[in-house]
């Protein structure tokens, strides 16, 4: 778990065609660890370029379809190609290609299971703008596990102010807020592994979004967009600049990771 068999068999599978700049992103990145808490219904690989997802899609659609695998095009347009795949168990999964920018925090993660994959903290940051900018429940519950397995909601949003500059921090908490949790037969429809109950996720999120204003409001506008990092840890950190070993690091193209002089 949380990958469905033929998930975990084709991200195996496309390892080889993996570099960093063709990796595994989205829901199925975040939920790779066993303990998470929801299957994704895909597999999305983003890629640096327009280009790269054609080349990437072509590679990837030979090598499944190569083992076996049948292959339904379902969209293909410059930039973003959605495929079904099917198993010979009737098992499937919609794999989508596409072309998201090269701006980061850090570079793509190596990994044994997928090859590349974005860092934590990146699709974590991801999970918030996208939860923003539409209305997936599944969006909720996963903003949450960033909040506790990464890194707290503030020090998320502070980051995504970086990220996307059309916003500040306390213009991103002000649409979360407008944000309803979701409904109990919302809940029934993600795949789940185990039960979540609405009350506690309200509580929870109300407790998040309450945390990170405090968080927000106790940093100055001049660090604004900063992800903060613990030298000492060598790991983010929801800590604030003024805090021992803690300093500011910013995103770029291909991300980078920080340097202490």
């Amino acid at each position: 778990m949380p990958l469905t068999d033929l998930q975990r068999a084709l991200v195996q599978l496309l390892a080889t065609n993996r570099d960093p700049s063709s990796y595994l992103a989205g829901g199925a990145a975040q939920h790779l660890p066993p303990n998470s808490q929801r299957y994704s219904y895909d597999l999305d690989y983003f890629n640096d370029s327009v280009e790269r997802v054609a080349s990437a899609f072509e590679a990837d659609s030979q090598t499944i379809i190569g083992e076996g695998y049948k292959l339904t095009i379902e969209i293909s347009q410059p930039g973003f190609i959605r495929a079904k795949v099917d198993d010979n168990t009737n098992d499937s999964t919609i794999i989508e290609w596409s072309h998201d920018t090269a701006w980061r925090f850090f570079p793509t993660v190596t990994d044994p299971t997928v090859g590349y994959r974005l860092h934590s903290v990146d699709l974590a940051v991801n999970k918030v703008l996208a939860l923003v900018g539409r209305d997936e429940p599944r969006d909720i519950i996963d903003t949450l596990a960033g909040h506790s397995d990464t890194l707290s909601l503030g020090a998320l949003l502070w980051a995504a102010a970086g990220k996307d500059p059309g916003y500040t921090p306390l213009g991103l908490l002000d649409r979360l807020r407008r944000k309803r949790t979701p409904r109990p037969e919302e809940l029934d429809r993600l795949n789940l592994t185990q039960a979540v109950d609405p009350v506690a996720l309200k509580e929870q999120w109300l407790l998040a979004l309450d945390d990170a204003q405090q968080f927000i409001e106790s940093r100055p506008a001049s660090e604004t967009g900063c992800l903060y990092w613990d030298t000492s840890r060598n790991a983010p950190t929801s800590e604030m600049l003024d805090q021992p070993g803690v300093v500011a690091h910013y995103g770029q193209l291909y991300g980078v990771l920080p340097t202490i002089r």
